[in-house]
């Protein structure tokens, strides 16, 4: 960790040893989804729990280290992307305060997002973690998390360095009139080329449109409806491109 940031050390025992050769390649961004910073690291640091971050960042910016990143700390639960499902091993995990959905999910503060970058972009650069690896958990469990949500400022990040966005906006549109088949399998594989872990079977089904949620709350946070529009499937076909022409 650089040492120009400064933290708060709450060692958690929750966490084990990553898988043998196996550095951190992603970055994944949490809330807490709890009423307050000491509720969250209480939680964090309790055994019975079986649940921790590398760091937690409460809203007035204050920084605190559970877990050490050489080690693989317990956030991800359940999750999957680009075929892996062992999350916690490849990636470090941030914790941002924030009472989320079930507690009046509100903004992330100017304070928290500033002490975010810097972090993120300290690890970002000695993890060397590509930018489409900086993901929320609702990118690696649709449907089943729903965190950092759609009022978490992405694009802050993207113009810092910190993972990907459209160069360009484009407009919603209308929903698209997708009839089940070719037309559905073809853009569940575009998601999953993109790494989400959805299934091919050419119907609208519950786990695509919690994809299709995941993908909008993180890239099209203006208008999350879990209805696929011509706006979002440019967006993902922007990014699918830019992911591309990153890899040269």
């Amino acid at each position: 960790m650089d040492r120009g940031v400064e933290m708060e050390k709450r060692p958690s025992p929750n966490f084990d040893q990553r898988p043998e050769d196996r550095a951190p390649d992603m970055l994944l961004l949490h809330y807490t989804g709890m009423e307050s910073a000491e509720a969250a690291l209480a939680r964090l640091a309790d055994p019975a729990s079986k649940v921790s971050a590398h760091y937690l960042i409460d809203e007035d910016a204050t920084l605190y280290q559970l877990v050490g990143e050489d080690q693989r700390a317990w956030h991800a639960g359940v999750a999957s992307w680009a075929g892996e499902t062992d999350i916690n091993g490849c990636s470090i995990g941030i914790e941002l305060q924030n009472p989320g959905h079930e507690f009046s999910y509100r903004d992330f503060p100017d304070a928290q997002m500033q002490a975010l970058v810097a972090l993120a972009q300290d690890i970002v650069a000695r993890h060397a973690i590509p930018a489409a690896r900086v993901l929320g958990h609702s990118d690696v469990a649709p449907g089943r998390k729903e965190d950092p949500g759609a009022l978490f400022d992405w694009h802050l990040l993207a113009d810092a360095g910190i993972g990907l966005w459209p160069e360009n906006e484009f407009a919603c549109g209308e929903a698209l009139q997708l009839s089940d088949g070719d037309a559905v399998r073809a853009m569940q594989q575009k998601f999953r080329d993109f790494g989400y872990g959805i299934p091919l079977t050419g119907e609208y089904c519950a786990e695509t449109r919690a994809v299709v949620t995941a993908f909008q709350s993180h890239w099209r946070c203006g208008d999350v409806t879990g209805d696929a529009d011509r706006g979002t499937l440019a967006v993902l076909d922007a990014l699918l491109a830019e992911i591309q022409a990153r890899a040269g």
